[in-house]
This record gives C-alpha cells, sequence and structure tokens, in this order.
C-alpha cells in the first residue's frame, strides 16, 4: 500500500516535467521507467459514464454519440427531436395508408395495420412519445422507424430488372400500373382455373372448369380447342390476361408430354385472348403476359429446391385474414368465402392446387408490381 502511494505521488509530481506531451506512456526526462496515465472514455449514448483507459487520443475523435437515444436516457422521445422533425413523423404517422406505412422501415406487415387501427381508436397520435403504445412498436423500434421516415432510403434503378424477371413480354410498367383488373389463369393437366382481381386487391370472381379432352390419347388439335374456347367464352372481361408460364425443363424426359401439353393449352390462350392488331399499332399494349410460375412461389416461400410446394396453407391465410383483419390483404367476397371454406384443407380431395395458384399468382403480381413501383 505504501508502495502505491509512492508511486502515485511521483506520478503527480512529474507531470509538470511532462507538459505538452501526448501518448499512452509519457516519456520521462531521464532513464527512468514510463509512466502510465489513466485518460477516461466515455458511453457514447449518454455520455454520463466515465471508464478509465489508457490514453487514446485518438478514440474520441472517432467516436460519436448514436442517433439513437440511450436507454438510459430519462428523456422522452419528444425531447430527442426539433419540433420540425416531429411535425414530419406525426403528419405521415396520422395520415398515411397502410400501403403507404408499409414502405416504411420497421413498418411492414402487421405493424402497419397496428398503427391505423390505434389512431382509429384513440384519435391521431400527439407526441412521438404515444406511439410506443401501439403493439410491436416498443422504444427502440419506435426510434428505427422515426429516423427512417426522416432519412428514407431511395431505391434506384431495380424497376425494370424486376418487371423482366416475372412478365413477359416486356411491357411499359405504365401501362400495367393503369390496369383496373387483371384475369390470372393457370391450366392443369385436367382443368383449367382462373381469378379476376382488380387493383385494389380484391376477387371478384374464381372458377375453375373441366377440360375433359385434356391428355386423352394423342393431342388432337380440335379436342383441344374445344375445351380451351369454352374457358375463354367464360372469362371475364379485363385489362391484362396473365397466364402461368410453367418451369417444367425441356431436359426432364419423363415430363415431356405434360409440358407439350401445357404449352399447347399456353398457345391457345395466347391466340385467343389476344385481339388482332396491325403492326402500325405500336401504341396497343399486349392484352396476354406470361408470369413465372417459379417467381410467385419465391414471393410466397413455396420454392424447396426447383420445386414449388402446394399453395393451399398460403391462400387458407389470405382468406382467414379477409374475414379476421379490418385491413386484409385480399378481400373475398363472402360468397367465395363460402364456396371455398373447405376446399384447401390438408385432408380435401377437392384438387383445388389449380385455384390456389391461380389467386397467388395474381396477389404477387400486384405485390411484385408495386415493389418495381417504389
Amino acid at each position: 500500500m505504501m508502495w502505491l502511494t509512492r508511486r502515485f505521488l511521483l506520478s503527480v509530481i512529474q507531470r509538470a516535467q511532462y507538459a505538452g506531451q501526448s501518448g499512452l506512456f509519457r516519456r520521462p526526462l531521464r532513464g527512468s521507467l514510463p509512466e502510465l496515465e489513466l485518460r477516461y472514455l466515455q458511453c457514447t449514448c449518454c455520455w454520463r459514464s466515465r471508464v478509465p483507459v489508457a490514453g487514446f487520443e485518438t478514440l474520441n475523435a472517432t467516436l460519436s454519440s448514436t442517433t439513437d437515444p440511450c436507454k438510459d436516457d430519462n428523456r422522452s422521445l419528444d425531447e430527442c427531436y426539433t419540433s420540425e422533425q416531429r411535425d414530419i413523423i406525426l403528419q405521415l404517422l396520422n395520415n398515411a395508408t397502410p400501403s403507404e406505412l408499409s414502405k416504411v422501415k420497421m413498418l411492414r406487415g402487421r405493424k402497419s395495420l397496428n398503427i391505423v387501427d390505434y389512431r382509429t381508436k384513440n384519435g391521431p397520435f400527439k407526441t412521438l412519445e404515444s406511439v410506443v403504445n401501439v403493439p410491436l412498436l416498443k422504444h427502440k423500434s419506435a426510434v428505427t422507424v422515426f429516423n427512417s421516415i426522416l432519412n428514407p432510403v431511395k431505391k434506384e434503378k431495380k424497376t425494370r430488372i424486376q418487371l423482366a424477371k416475372f412478365i413477359r413480354p416486356e411491357v411499359d410498367k405504365s401501362w400495367l400500373e393503369e390496369a383496373s383488373s387483371i384475369v390470372s389463369i393457370v391450366c392443369g393437366v385436367n382443368k383449367i382455373a382462373w381469378a379476376h382481381v382488380d387493383q385494389g386487391m380484391t376477387v371478384l370472381a374464381w372458377q375453375q372448369l373441366d377440360c375433359p379432352n385434356f391428355l386423352r390419347g394423342t393431342y388432337m388439335a380440335s379436342s383441344y380447342l374445344t375445351d380451351v374456347s369454352f374457358v375463354v367464352e367464360c372469362l371475364p372481361l379485363a385489362d391484362f390476361y396473365i397466364i402461368e408460364k410453367s418451369s417444367i425443363s425441356v431436359q426432364n424426359t419423363a415430363l415431356f408430354p405434360v409440358m407439350a401439353h401445357m404449352r399447347v393449352v399456353e398457345a391457345m390462350l395466347f391466340a385467343l385472348l389476344e385481339p388482332r392488331n396491325s403492326p402500325a399499332d405500336t401504341n396497343i399494349p399486349p392484352r396476354v403476359l406470361n408470369m413465372m410460375r417459379t417467381v410467385v412461389g419465391r414471393h410466397f416461400g413455396l420454392m424447396v429446391g426447383e420445386s414449388r410446394a402446394s399453395g393451399a396453407q398460403a391462400v387458407r391465410q389470405l382468406m382467414t385474414e379477409s374475414v379476421v383483419q379490418k385491413v386484409p390483404r385480399v378481400s373475398f367476397p363472402n360468397t367465395l368465402l363460402v364456396k371455398y371454406r373447405n376446399s384447401f384443407k390438408m385432408d380435401s380431395k377437392g384438387g383445388g392446387e389449380e385455384l390456389c395458384d391461380a389467386l397467388l399468382q395474381a396477389v404477387a403480381f400486384y405485390e411484385l408490381l408495386s415493389e418495381a413501383s417504389s
């Protein structure tokens, strides 16, 4: 203990000799051992706690306070932002639609709906601190949301690439955005299903028809044309007809008959649905488009390697949300909910895979188009 006291007093006396010198070790005038000087490093969040460390002069210069309020800070969230920043944040939270809120970081999915539900029941947000009362939006998440509103991340040069990944042939994005409704068509081995969905994600029609002449013996063109023509006559009017593009590989010889069947039906649908425009009508968009089956599968997380799993569970979830959520992802009329409520269960033998795929393709079309436009 006496030795430590002596060393401490010695270091105090020698400070005057080392004035103007800096560094971890201070150089003595004559060959004595270097002395270690204690410096203090402050908390980068609240600048309160002082932790003794060796003198790293450049450390404080490189460390800056974080933009997130320290969790030990007694200040409210409102005190962490200027009045102009608070106005910007509250303006968006109080007036944005669920789709607009979902574009903010941390507000995708249920959180954006919770904000709308909360302000509907309790009135507009008056303070930033009140936002933490919204379910799933605690202090840390709220700070991330506020900073994202003030500093939105801009996505650039992705629109053309994204559209080319799931729509063929290439179409001007503005044509797709102006479409009031689409009909999504999926062909199976013995039926064709379609879903008529408008821009507001409301299902207007959802149906499938049996095609008894499919894959019966040889590919009789007249028989195929009879079945496909009957289906086309039943399709509702829409701005675009989106036909699923099968992902069956040409190299898979075992499935070559099925692939040939899909291609024949696809060609007939294109021929019957596409109006005959003269070559001079370049300002008229194509009416029939292809959408890649694998892209829809990836959008809903249905891909297992190169194969796509059943979409029945995803469709059941969409139907349930339509009933229990105030702002569902997809809206179904009650007639369709009653008609198909038992069609997509695990033990169901209704053969509704084509119905599921047609609906999921329509939903993926609008959602991917929205992402490409943001």
